[in-house]
């Protein structure tokens, strides 16, 4: 009843940049944060950076100064503008989303399918 489809990933040489969106649909209320992790092989799941509904952002130490968040309260949609790409950055991106449903009183997190992002030369 409630989903994350995120778009954007794919496969970008070091320096690179790449866009992430992430639009939630569904019998939504209210959406308060939103997010982005991410999880490289043989690594644990890592927040990489978050919005608020007043627009208010976090970032992991490691993505400062280059990656970006931004969301657009209208169409429900949260972005993820990655610059300077490293190879580290390598994982698979997964979209977060704290969702209160039409059916319940309370909040739940809802995760989006991940996207493949590669960055190697």
């Amino acid at each position: 009843q409630v989903q994350l489809v995120e778009s954007g990933g794919g496969l970008v040489q070091p320096g690179g940049s790449l866009r992430l969106s992430c639009r939630a649909s569904g019998s939504i209320v209210s959406i308060n944060v939103m997010g982005w992790y991410r999880q490289a092989p043989g690594q644990q799941h890592e927040l990489v950076a978050t919005v608020t509904s007043g627009l208010s952002t976090d970032y992991a130490d490691s993505v400062k100064g280059r990656f970006t968040i931004s969301r657009d309260n209208a169409k429900n949609t949260v972005y993820l503008q990655m610059n300077s790409l490293k190879p580290e950055d390598t994982a698979v991106y997964y979209c977060n989303a704290e969702i209160r449903p039409t059916f319940s009183t309370l909040s739940y997190k809802y995760w989006g399918q991940g996207t493949q992002v590669t960055v190697s030369s």
